[in-house]
């Protein structure tokens, strides 16, 4: 079976790097409420990570919660957290449920932040690996869990902030 081309990847992306980026200024500058979409939003906070002995023990918890096992089969399969050689990017191997993470350089940790860890969980839910084979791995039903996992453990206000800044913009097909 060909693989899919993933046409929602840069949107998923440019929404979660827009949202992290609300979220940091509102650690900073104290400020929690913001306007978004023309509403008046108090963003919660952020939960960040000091090791990946944190993030495994926060993957363990989340997967463990009743609602998350009930909604998505794939909870039941523990997930392994490892350190990624590199800063570029965070991933999931599906073969071996396993999270790889960049960890701490140069004081920064950009991918020990719960925005993170929860994406990269929503590609772990994936039952079988479907959303490859028939949408890509950031299409509709992979956005549906992240939102879901996003709203109910960050906030409903950072999935919000999420569908506002386009991360479930249909794309549009060329003609």
């Amino acid at each position: 079976m060909t693989k899919v081309r993933d046409t929602r990847r840069t949107a998923v992306y440019e929404a979660e790097s827009i949202v992290r980026k609300m979220l940091d200024r509102a650690d900073e500058r104290g400020l929690r409420t913001v306007e978004v979409a023309g509403s008046h939003v108090t963003l919660p906070v952020e939960r960040r990570f000091a090791s990946i002995a944190s993030v495994q023990d926060y993957i363990d918890a989340v997967l463990a919660l009743d609602w998350v096992r009930t909604r998505w089969e794939r909870a039941a399969v523990p997930v392994r957290v490892r350190a990624r050689a590199g800063n570029a990017a965070a991933h999931y191997e599906r073969d071996c449920a396993t999270i790889a993470l960049p960890e701490h350089r140069v004081n920064t940790a950009w991918a020990f932040r719960e925005m993170v860890v929860l994406h990269e969980l929503a590609h772990h839910l994936d039952p079988q690996d479907l959303d490859d084979a028939t949408e890509g791995a950031h299409g509709p039903a992979f956005v549906d869990r992240f939102l879901a996992l996003v709203g109910e453990i960050i906030g409903p206000e950072a999935a919000f902030a999420l569908q506002a800044t386009g991360i479930a913009t249909p794309v549009h097909p060329r003609r």
